[in-house]
């Protein structure tokens, strides 16, 4: 993943009717730890990593790159919203260039099935349509991940092919940034 391009990061943050996205901060760090080591958000991802070494490796501020949100609800981490250009080696293109703006969002086991995902996901996505206006965001996801299946859906995101990749069968699909959320 590569960088958005000429995008001012870190933006305001980004207050929804219950949340809060920001640039990463120290006390999100343990909360990053909870988020790789979780078997739960592993799932679909290649599995959780092993807490210690997390606790060796995951930096003071963690995540602090453009393109990343973390997920703030009354004051504490719940996730994290990624918008970063796809890698052109990976299969799933919409562009004969590649590296299009791709959605990507983990979120901790407690915050599932209350409708965070779909809020700060569609908060990134407005602010990416006025900071790279025109520009479709793609989404990539095991079409084995029910729940990720029903996002992509409620986002507005369309298939536009399925590949294997990582052992599993991916689910690749694309937004207009003119499609409206709700």
């Amino acid at each position: 993943m590569t960088e958005l391009g000429a995008v001012a990061w870190p933006p305001a943050p980004i207050r929804t009717e219950r949340l809060v996205l920001r640039e990463s901060e120290a006390r999100d760090r343990a909360a990053f730890i909870e988020l790789f080591a979780s078997p739960e958000v592993g799932t679909y991802l290649g599995g959780p990593r092993p807490r210690d070494e997390l606790e060796r490796a995951v930096p003071e501020v963690p995540g602090r790159r453009p393109g990343l949100f973390v997920v703030e609800l009354d004051g504490a981490m719940i996730g994290t919203v990624t918008l970063e250009r796809r890698d052109a080696e990976r299969p799933g293109h919409i562009r004969p260039d590649a590296e299009e703006a791709e959605l990507g969002y983990m979120f901790l086991p407690e915050a599932w099935g209350r409708g965070y995902a779909a809020e700060a996901c569609a908060a990134a996505l407005d602010w990416c349509a006025d900071a790279l206006p025109g520009e479709p965001v793609v989404l990539n996801t095991q079409t084995a991940n029910d729940r990720s299946m029903r996002l992509a859906a409620k986002l507005g995101f369309t298939e536009v092919e399925r590949f294997e990749e990582f052992g599993a069968e991916q689910w690749f699909g694309v937004r207009s940034s003119v499609t409206p959320y709700g």
